[in-house]
């Protein structure tokens, strides 16, 4: 039986990947929060500022996660920010799948079917994500954890 051994990006690679993680998440919070904003959104509704919190810590969670790596990212560390990051993406996902605050009635066509199904497929490949992160946890700490 073969085995492989994960091969990581370079170091140059993988700080290149955060700083655009990082940009990403700056400018997604902006877009959302300053300019344009949630509220030009026309399917999005007044409800949307029930949610917008969490997703906002999921944003920051990502920025600060990412900056962290900038500085250190041994395996275990990429992995457990992993976990954490995408457990508050999946909160934000089901807490915005519980609110809801979609309405499509200014639409041609009710795409209320195809966001709530988009909604399920974001929230399972969050929770194979998490799943798949701690698997990487567990064997970055088994092999002793600080490989770069």
């Amino acid at each position: 039986m073969a085995t492989t051994t994960a091969h990581r990006p370079s170091t140059a690679t993988r700080r290149l990947g955060y700083v655009f993680g990082t940009l990403a998440g700056v400018i997604g919070l902006f877009l959302i929060n300053i300019w344009p904003g949630w509220e030009r959104v026309s399917f999005l509704t007044s409800e949307t500022s029930e949610v917008l919190w969490l997703v906002n810590v999921a944003l920051l969670a990502g920025i600060v996660a990412d900056l962290v790596y900038l500085v250190y990212d041994p395996p275990w560390l990429v992995a457990l920010g992993g976990v954490v990051t995408t457990g508050i993406g999946l909160a934000a996902l089901i807490r915005f799948a519980q609110v809801f605050p979609v309405d499509f009635s200014g639409w041609d066509f009710d795409g209320t079917g195809l966001a709530r199904a988009l909604l399920i497929i974001a929230m399972v490949g969050a929770a194979i994500g998490i799943v798949v992160q701690l698997v990487a946890l567990v064997r970055s700490l088994a092999a002793g954890g600080e490989s770069q």
